[in-house]
């Protein structure tokens, strides 16, 4: 039986060390697609989230889920949904995400938004087993912390199913 060396808790270990930019610690200056793809893939890389592309950021702005980038270059406002759409594009279609994104929107001002996401994240990382709070009073906020739990969940599914592949030989099933 072949075994991992890695284990859940070193996955642990690696989430509760995870940092994420907040709005102000993103470039406050236009970037290209190469610079875009740059910072994006080495922010997101730490959670093992799959690597974005040029190809699927034209495809956003296509179906307008990010804005047009202003003489091909990106803004703060494109890069921090950027991020928020590559970590939940593995578990909602894109429309969803752009709603989900205008609705916390709304209620505040994107900057404000976007480090509530990147705080409650950083928080569940780092908090994996504590349970997730939601409420009336604050359903936007609920959102938030929710689409967070999301992201966490899937990461830590993913994390136990690559260990348990490593872990399992496949055996051949008689016919």
């Amino acid at each position: 039986m072949a075994m991992t060396t890695e284990t859940y808790e070193d996955w642990r270990h690696r989430m509760n060390k995870v940092i994420l930019p907040k709005w102000t610690e993103l470039p406050n200056f236009d970037l290209y697609m190469d610079q875009v793809l740059l910072l994006i893939n080495e922010t997101l890389q730490p959670l093992g989230a799959d690597p974005v592309t040029a190809a699927m950021i034209n495809n956003y702005v296509k179906h307008k889920v990010i804005l047009s980038p202003v003489k091909k270059k990106y803004q703060i406002m494109q890069l921090a949904d950027i991020i928020v759409i590559s970590l939940l594009k593995p578990s909602y279609p894109l429309d969803m995400i752009r709603q989900g994104i205008d609705q916390v929107t709304a209620t505040g001002y994107p900057k404000r938004a976007y480090d509530s996401f990147i705080e409650a994240l950083v928080d569940r990382l780092h908090h994996l087993d504590e349970p997730t709070r939601v409420s009336d009073q604050d359903l936007s906020g609920s959102l938030t912390t929710a689409a967070a739990q999301l992201i966490v969940d899937k990461l830590r599914t993913d994390e136990l199913l690559r260990l348990n592949q490593a872990q399992i030989q496949p055996t051949q099933i008689e016919k």
